[in-house]
């Protein structure tokens, strides 16, 4: 089993587990080398794996941020027809890819997205109704804002 299949039946809840292998307000990179990627996937990995996980994780995370990615990263997926039609990914990094394929098919890419606190830069999945949160945590990082903002008003008054 791997951390990503360990996020639960949810391809969004797998993409956000793959974006936050990134820890941007801990430094630390879970996939910062061959080996960290083998163990978070748990499959065997080399050089040309690891830099496409980290291309994908890359482009992914500058479309959850609401960019666009530097370069369109390619991820070939087997597509299955037969009385079990569906997606049919052979490795980890093919998973990924196929749950995005998903997310964007069902229109729920776009409420992946990246806190924009630059202390903090963590993936979530938008589950509000109106799909506007903005925040990975409004009780952490939307708190922490709103503390900023106040503070820079009442120095200006």
């Amino acid at each position: 089993m791997s951390a990503y299949a360990d996020a639960g039946p949810d391809p969004a809840d797998r993409v956000v587990a793959f974006l936050n292998t990134l820890d941007v307000e801990d430094a630390h990179d879970a996939l910062a080398t061959v080996d960290d990627l083998a163990a978070w996937t748990g499959e065997t990995s080399d050089r040309t794996v690891h830099h496409q996980a980290l291309r994908l994780r890359d482009a992914l995370r500058r479309l959850a941020s609401g960019e666009a990615p530097a370069e369109a990263v390619r991820v070939g997926v087997t597509v299955e027809i037969g009385p079990d039609v569906g997606l049919r990914p052979t490795s980890l990094i093919e998973a990924v890819a196929a749950d995005v394929a998903t997310l964007t098919a069902e229109d729920r890419l776009a409420r992946v997205k990246i806190c924009p606190a630059d202390d903090c830069r963590w993936a979530f999945y938008d589950r509000s109704k109106n799909h506007s949160r903005q925040w990975c945590s409004m009780e952490v990082c939307g708190n922490r804002a709103k503390a900023r903002k106040h503070r820079a008003r009442a120095g200006r008054g």
